[in-house]
């Protein structure tokens, strides 16, 4: 069975190698048929407490770390900054 894979925006990262990963998702409402926009706070396995808050993350589904822990950060290369070309 595959795992899980969300992408969300870092909230809070106060704890030691924890970040808390807010996910949005839209769904339509069932009487007014007008879409909202549902979202969920999960804490998530940050192994070398690289990401900070405001980050956009791409996490997924794990064995359990902790009592609340079922996620992990996946990490991914992270692009450099441009260079600015020489004059």
């Amino acid at each position: 069975m595959p795992r899980r894979v969300m992408q969300g925006v870092v909230i809070s990262d106060k704890m030691d190698k924890t970040i808390i990963v807010k996910t949005e998702r839209r769904v339509i409402h069932r009487t007014y048929k007008k879409f909202i926009q549902k979202s969920k706070k999960y804490n998530t396995h940050d192994e070398q407490n690289m990401y900070r808050t405001g980050d956009s993350v791409r996490i997924r589904e794990c064995r359990p770390l902790s009592r609340t822990k079922r996620w992990e950060v996946i990490v991914e290369e992270k692009p450099a900054a441009p260079v600015p070309p020489a004059q």
